[in-house]
């Protein structure tokens, strides 16, 4: 693929997500999907909470257009070539995407969710998406799954799926973050040869961008499950099929590095709610966001400090792909030490209030 290929597709995306998502707006208020203010939530209002959907129609949009040009205008052909990992991917997102959508419209539980987005990652493997080795980094060797392919990618995907739905607490948040990671991976999917994760990270990025229009403090809609699940799951997808096909020793931390921030934030409160007998279920105002604004930063200056933070991550991710082995450590120890500096400062290991 060239760049004016990569231009046109991620500037669709981001069209379309732009011109639908008032769309999906106006749809939530007459219908009344929407996120009430109160317990966590920092918002005032009640803010429509299917945003999702504006963004699912960016990404249909943008693959119209790509098969659109290599069908009809010569474009490289990635999406419609044999062998092509596209449909199954493009499958388990749809699928995630409504498990996401009916949650944001009828309240599914959490068994029902997580069936679902198994459901998703399974239509995703079974088209032959899957992790199936581990490079070794002590003898360089590879390490082979065998039947442990399955569960493990599954567990990946769905893992993924939850990240950036967690991370989702304030206007803007998920959507940079997201827009972050996938530009992060679409230079590694460039540089390691990969078409369909580069053309999936080039979407991730377009929709993020059409969609932060109306999402970025003061929001006028949130992405709900339907958007959060779609991010999470396509990031999943794009580092499936792009670094994590390398035999490389670090290619299994990379992905997981720069999506550090929402991952980081989700062990934390793991660790904080048991250490305080909390069930880790149990939602609370602990997140990194929270403890933000708890030091008196408002919405805008929380969000950018977490971009900058994830933006950290994704370049030191991104630099661990190529650099010599000892530097490669030395990045992952400074962004470490750095990440836990954060984490000290703010308490994230400490009590936090809870969901009234």
């Amino acid at each position: 693929m060239n760049w004016t290929e990569h231009a046109i597709v991620l500037a669709v995306a981001a069209g379309v997500t732009l011109l639908m998502t008032p769309v999906a707006r106006l749809v939530g208020v007459r219908w009344g999907i929407v996120s009430h203010a109160g317990g966590r939530h920092v918002h005032q209002g009640a803010i429509p909470r299917i945003g999702g959907a504006g963004m699912f129609a960016g990404l249909i949009a943008a693959v119209g257009v790509r098969c659109a040009g290599e069908m009809s205008w010569g474009w490289h052909p990635v999406l419609t070539g044999p062998g092509s990992p596209a449909l199954a991917v493009l499958a388990g997102i749809a699928v995630v995407f409504a498990v996401g959508l009916l949650d944001d419209v009828v309240d599914l539980s959490p068994g029902q969710k997580l069936l679902g987005q198994l459901l998703a990652a399974a239509v995703t493997v079974a088209g032959g998406v899957r992790i199936e080795f581990f490079s070794n980094p002590f003898s360089g060797g590879i390490i082979l799954l065998g039947v442990l392919a399955v569960p493990v990618t599954l567990l990946w995907m769905v893992s993924f799926a939850n990240i950036v739905n967690l991370i989702d607490g304030l206007d803007g948040l998920a959507a940079g973050v997201a827009a972050i990671a996938a530009a992060s991976l679409f230079a590694l999917a460039l540089e390691s040869n990969q078409p369909v994760a580069a053309f999936l990270a080039v979407v991730i990025i377009g929709v993020c961008i059409g969609f932060l229009r109306y999402n970025f403090h003061p929001a006028s809609i949130f992405m709900g499950d339907s958007g959060a699940l779609l991010l999470g799951f396509a990031l999943a997808c794009i580092a499936l099929t792009g670094v994590m096909k390398s035999v490389a020793a670090i290619a299994l931390v990379v992905p997981i590095l720069i999506v550090g921030v929402p991952v980081f934030d989700t062990l934390s409160a793991i660790i904080r709610r048991k250490r305080h007998g909390r069930p880790i279920g149990e939602a609370d105002r602990g997140h990194i966001h929270h403890r933000l604004l708890a030091r008196g930063f408002s919405q805008r200056q929380t969000v950018l400090i977490i971009y900058v933070w994830s933006a950290a991550l994704a370049i030191g991710g991104y630099a661990m792909r190529w650099v010599p082995a000892l530097y490669k450590l030395l990045t992952f120890v400074v962004l470490a030490l750095l990440s836990g500096l954060m984490a000290y400062w703010l308490g994230l290991f400490e009590a936090a209030h809870h969901k009234e």
